[in-house]
């Protein structure tokens, strides 16, 4: 759900005020080096980093679109409508959480897709690729990823959401958040599935269940969810940080799943430690979820990017944030606890320049 552009203009402060595809004002005064969350609007963001520029990508006015920066703190810079979706099909409709990965000197986008609600109950997963090593060309479009319990017949696809892809030992997987089965209702209770993949576009073997909303932390009083799934690696361990809770409610967060098995086989639940919740809402800063992962401009620090509601209402009005996390002793990320809005955070090392 996107704001209405007077809003937009009253919460962004560091960029410029414009819509989608539109470069943003120039960087502010270098004197205290600091910005302030909110960065901009927006939902499910996802920032990749590349030989020193920053890509995002998101589902906007009818279309994917990747923006490119040089800056961490104001990433929705420099605009291009990537693919646009198709007048029937599949895919038409509820365009949902595109990320954008390189893989093997090629460009993918996995996005979520499906038939209008409520109930929104027809949504897969489905993969661009690109046409060239320009993240911001053209993408043709490589079809719905099979998501079902039979990978040999590709019969029953099942209701997925939020599919990312990571290399583990070199071997490519994909997690996804899902249903058991299909449903005539939205509000089933989702968990995390992980399966093989042989290339970008193919998923090869059935879906194992790997998570469940299970922990009373993960409990809503209107629906138990796992979803937004996301990996991250450190020291030789590898992590799965997905959204729990109700997603239109203050009390959204971030669980974390520990690989303790990676180098066997990490489809195994027995291989998987759940620990959470591990970043909450505050009194002021609610419902935060959907987080990615990527570095600062000069290589040296952690920072998470992620969304948040902007009042205690129920909805899905949410805007974006960023801020900086460290390690636990035991490898674990560290995510701290949401800024407060407003509040002048140090920008990430590299970017502050003098002018």
């Amino acid at each position: 759900m996107r704001f209405p552009h007077a809003l937009r203009c009253a919460i962004v402060s560091l960029a410029a005020c414009s819509g989608a595809g539109t470069a943003a004002s120039p960087v502010p005064s270098v004197a205290s080096c600091t910005f302030t969350n909110p960065i901009d609007v927006g939902a499910d963001p996802w920032v990749i980093r590349q030989n020193g520029t920053y890509y995002s990508v998101e589902s906007a006015n009818g279309g994917i679109w990747v923006y490119r920066s040089d800056t961490l703190t104001r990433p929705k810079q420099n605009g291009v409508r990537v693919w646009t979706p198709p007048d029937t099909g599949w895919n038409r409709t509820n365009v949902w959480a595109p990320e954008l990965h390189f893989i093997d000197g090629k460009w993918y986008i996995y996005y979520t897709a499906g038939r209008s609600g409520p109930p929104v109950t027809e949504q897969r997963s489905g993969v661009l690729e690109s046409s060239s090593t320009n993240p911001q060309g053209a993408d043709a479009d490589r079809g719905m990823l099979y998501t079902g319990d039979s990978v040999a017949t590709r019969a029953h696809n099942v209701w997925s959401i939020d599919l990312t892809v990571h290399k583990i030992n070199g071997v490519f997987y994909a997690v996804w958040s899902g249903w058991l089965d299909n449903a005539t209702t939205d509000k089933t209770p989702q968990h995390l599935y992980m399966a093989r993949m042989t290339n970008p576009w193919t998923i090869s073997t059935d879906r194992v269940r790997i998570s469940s909303p299970t922990a009373d932390w993960e409990r809503g009083p209107e629906l138990d969810l796992q979803e937004g799934p996301e990996f991250l690696e450190h020291a030789g361990q590898v992590f799965i940080i997905y959204s729990t809770r109700d997603s239109w409610l203050k009390e959204y967060e971030l669980g974390q799943l520990r690989l303790r098995a990676p180098l066997t086989d990490p489809k195994n639940p027995d291989s998987i430690v759940k620990t959470g919740p591990v970043f909450t809402g505050t009194s002021n800063v609610f419902g935060v979820g959907h987080a990615s992962f990527t570095m600062s401009p000069d290589g040296t620090e952690n920072w998470i990017v992620y969304h948040s509601k902007v009042d205690v209402a129920p909805g899905w009005n949410r805007v974006i944030r960023t801020q900086k996390f460290e390690w636990n002793t035991d490898g674990s990320p560290r995510f701290g606890v949401p800024t407060a809005p407003g509040e002048a955070v140090r920008m990430p090392l590299g970017q502050c320049q003098t002018r």
